[in-house]
């Protein structure tokens, strides 16, 4: 290398300019969080999307097909998937409709929410390593600005306006 050649910056070290960016970190955070979810629920057998559906049926307000892919923005058709895996596995029942014969209305087993309550403490153990560098307050904080950016930019994420 002679004096007009600068060496290459390590190769675990990003561009201070990425780092600089907040959307680029809430990016890699973002993946950061996914991948290590991912992995734990792995351990279930189920999917974060497993347990988004399960958390739409124990709220009670949505229980057709179609609702419960509306209430989440997932695809009808990834929905019938996902809904396959969780009867295979007993822990929703499908029957149709009574009053509409094309519908089917989706129910929460018993086992459906024992694994609820396992999954709810699976996701707060993750929030809780996830988050860990930050002390109570900081977390209040944060979520509070992410709260306020979803208004803008996510609104179904946001919480209900005062």
């Amino acid at each position: 290398m002679n004096a007009t050649t600068t060496p290459l910056a390590a190769p675990d070290k990003l561009p201070q300019e990425l780092v600089d960016a907040t959307t680029f970190l809430l990016k890699r955070l973002g993946f950061a969080a996914k991948e290590r979810a991912l992995a734990a629920y792995e351990e279930t057998g189920l999917h974060p999307y497993h347990h988004a559906v399960l958390l739409v049926l124990d709220e009670g307000s949505r229980e057709t097909q179609g609702s419960i892919a509306d209430a989440l923005g997932y695809d009808r058709g990834q929905l019938v998937g996902l809904l396959d895996d969780l009867e295979e596995r007993a822990l929703v029942e499908r029957q149709r409709d009574p009053n509409d014969r094309r519908r089917h209305l989706v129910h929460l087993t018993s086992d459906g929410k024992r694994m609820l309550k396992r999954l709810r403490a699976l996701a707060a153990r993750l929030e809780d390593d996830f988050l860990g560098p930050l002390d109570d307050e900081e977390r209040a904080a944060l979520h509070g600005l992410l709260h306020r950016l979803a208004q803008v930019h996510e609104p179904r994420c946001a919480p209900p306006r005062a």
